[in-house]
């Protein structure tokens, strides 16, 4: 009896973390939303993340483990998903949510 995990390959593990990306973009918006009675629009597909909140918006690009991101104001970087359900940029490793949570406070101000 063989006790060996399923085998995923790398675009599913990036697929499965863009999925996760999207869900926590979408619930961090919505809880900095609550005390203002606010709510983001956030628009997904295996590519493309989109978050909207009155005039502030968030643009996430997905091509395998690269992501690229823009915002209203002009700003715009890269980041690399990491197997470990990170975000790799210039600046260092940050965990996933941590990202989103900041992407959704500064969406919602």
């Amino acid at each position: 009896m063989s006790d060996a995990s399923p085998v995923i390959s790398s675009e599913q593990l990036w697929g499965e973390l863009w999925i996760s990306l999207a869900s926590l973009l979408s619930s961090y918006t919505a809880v900095h939303g609550l005390n203002g009675n606010r709510q983001a629009a956030v628009e997904s597909d295996e590519k493309r993340i989109l978050a909207r909140h009155g005039e502030h918006w968030l643009k996430l690009r997905r091509e395998g483990s690269q992501v690229s991101w823009h915002r209203e104001d002009g700003q715009s970087g890269d980041l690399k998903l990491t197997e470990a359900g990170r975000l790799l940029g210039s600046s260092g490793e940050v965990e996933m949510d941590m990202a989103a949570e900041a992407w959704a406070r500064e969406l919602m101000q």
